[in-house]
């Protein structure tokens, strides 16, 4: 039994495993400040990784064109580029979706697509590269490309200024809490103090912000196991009258992305104890709950257990 990397989808949002939503939102903020100092509005853009590469790119191609710049953010000459696709993005809006990916990040995609110098510009509709651009080209050849790519893919686009159906509008990350961010980067600093007062900050303000909640269960479960030896833990579950290393035991399995066996476990000691450990059990319980959406279906189905093991 061992700490592994956190995979639940959607589970303890705001703590762990936050680099690419840390890099999503520093470029979410040059954009708007690049935008504010040309007096523009930001346009839409996606930033794609190896994790949500197939489903920002890959899928969203099967029902409209995207445009998918290479680059690596940190190099000047990419990041005027990266401006003048922004610029072309918005003149455009709704007719192609632009997503950008760092190759120093995400090298995966890069190699997939076998890319050897960045930046680099692909077309990809239904899921297929239809289009690169060869080298870096001014804007005049890059309007050129593009609008002969528009003409050939012209049966399948949007009119020019006519708006995406209701549903199909780029995706806009929502403006983020200062408080989230600074949380957000102590987490990825190693300062869990820190994350833990800007948490605490959120909440003085918004008692019921769900990024506060759950980043602070979330951090309480990391704080509980991360001086915790799995070899001693493991000698300790023998002992059925350890209460103690069967919640630190759900602890390890919630990291381990095992949320249905962590709660199977805490419910079952509620089931076999009375008195003050029947009630330790049944608390830690309802604050491994926390470190997930309420609607969670693992919840569901473990508050119905819990219930039955209490009456």
């Amino acid at each position: 039994m061992s700490p592994a990397d956190f995979t639940r989808p959607g589970s303890l949002y705001g703590a762990v495993d936050l680099g690419a939503r840390k890099q999503a939102l520093e470029a979410q903020a040059r954009r708007e400040t690049a935008a504010q100092e040309t007096g523009g509005v930001p346009a839409p853009v996606l930033d794609v990784d190896d994790a949500n590469f197939a489903a920002e790119v890959v899928e969203r191609s099967m029902n409209g064109l995207v445009l998918l710049e290479l680059t690596v953010t940190r190099a000047e000459q990419a990041k005027q580029y990266s401006l003048l696709l922004e610029k072309l993005a918005a003149e455009n809006a709704g007719r192609f979706t632009l997503a950008r990916v760092d190759v120093e990040l995400s090298p995966q995609i890069a190699q997939a697509l076998r890319v050897q110098n960045v930046p680099a510009l692909y077309a990809i509709f239904q899921g297929q590269p239809v289009a690169v651009v060869p080298g870096i080209p001014t804007e005049p050849q890059l309007r050129d490309w593009l609008s002969q790519l528009m003409e050939a893919l012209a049966q399948y686009l949007p009119p020019p200024g006519e708006e995406p159906e209701q549903g199909q509008e780029l995706e806009q990350e929502p403006p983020v809490d200062p408080d989230v961010l600074a949380a957000e980067r102590a987490v990825d600093a190693g300062d869990l103090d820190g994350a833990v007062a800007a948490y605490e900050r959120l909440l003085a303000r918004s008692p019921n912000d769900q990024d506060a909640k759950l980043g602070l269960a979330g951090l309480g479960l990391i704080r509980r196991t991360q001086d915790v030896d799995p070899a001693d833990l493991q000698s300790r579950l023998g002992d059925p009258a350890d209460i103690e290393a069967q919640l630190l035991a759900a602890d390890f399995d919630m990291l381990a992305g095992e949320v249905d066996r962590a709660f199977d476990r805490l419910v079952d000691v509620v089931r076999r104890t009375s008195g003050a450990d029947r009630d330790r059990a049944r608390v830690h319980l309802l604050g491994l709950f926390d470190t997930l959406p309420g609607d969670d279906p693992s919840i569901v189905r473990a508050r119905r257990n819990l219930a039955s093991a209490l009456f």
